[in-house]
C-alpha cells in the first residue's frame, strides 16, 4: 500500500557509509560540493551526548581546511543544536522540520552555494535526510545511527517506516539495495 504512495528512488541514497569518519571528503570536493549539510543526533552525536570529542573537531578542522562548508542541520532545538554548532564552529538550524524543503533552504543560505548540484546532505535517516536531500536534487550521503536505544518516540517510528521503504527498494532495486550494504545496515 506505502507503493502507491511513495517514489522509492526518493530514498535511495547516493552513498552509504558506515560513519562520518568513512566519508571520503576529498572526493566530495573533488566531485564539486562545496556545502555539506549535516544532520547532528546519532549522525554525528548520539541523543545522550552534547559535546564534540575530540574526534569529531578533529574531522571538522580537516573538512573545513579542504575549504567545504559544513552546516548542522537538525530537528531537535534549543542550546543543544546551538551548543554543539558553536562549539565545532558551524552555522546551524535548529527545529528544520526535515523532510520539508524549509530547514534544508534556510541551511543552504548559509553556506557558500544555492547549487543543488554542490550540495551534499549527509544524515543516518532515510525518512528525513536522505528523503529531503533527494527532494531537492542534493547529493544524500547515509550514515549508520550511533545509538539507536536512546532515539526518540517519533524517529522509531520513523524506523519502522523507513523499513517498509527498504522492503520496496529491496524488491525493485535489488542490485542497489545489496551494494549499499542496506542489507546489514538496518
Amino acid at each position: 500500500m506505502i507503493e502507491l504512495f511513495v517514489k522509492e528512488t526518493l530514498f535511495i541514497p547516493d552513498d552509504y557509509q558506515k560513519t562520518i569518519y568513512d566519508i571520503n571528503y576529498d572526493q566530495l570536493a573533488a566531485s564539486g560540493i562545496k556545502t555539506i549539510l549535516m544532520d547532528l543526533d546519532n549522525t554525528i552525536i548520539p541523543y545522550d551526548e552534547s559535546h564534540a570529542s575530540s574526534q569529531i573537531m578533529t574531522l571538522f578542522k580537516s573538512v573545513l581546511a579542504k575549504g567545504l562548508v559544513i552546516i548542522i542541520i537538525s530537528n531537535n532545538h534549543g542550546q543543544r543544536v546551538k551548543g554543539f554548532a558553536e562549539e565545532v564552529g558551524c552555522p546551524f538550524v535548529q527545529r528544520a522540520k526535515k523532510p520539508l524543503s524549509y530547514g534544508f533552504i534556510k541551511a543552504v543560505k548559509l553556506g557558500d552555494t544555492t547549487n543543488p548540484a554542490q550540495i551534499c546532505v549527509i544524515g543516518d535517516q532515510l525518512m528525513t535526510d536522505i528523503w529531503g536531500s533527494k527532494r531537492l536534487g542534493y547529493r544524500g550521503i547515509l550514515v549508520n545511527a550511533i545509538k539507536r536505544n536512546t532515539e526518540k518516540w517519533f524517529t522509531r517510528l520513523n524506523r519502522r517506516l523507513e523499513q517498509k521503504i527498504l522492503l520496496i527498494i529491496q524488491k525493485k532495486h535489488p542490485e542497489i539495495y545489496n551494494k549499499l550494504h542496506l542489507v546489514e545496515k538496518r
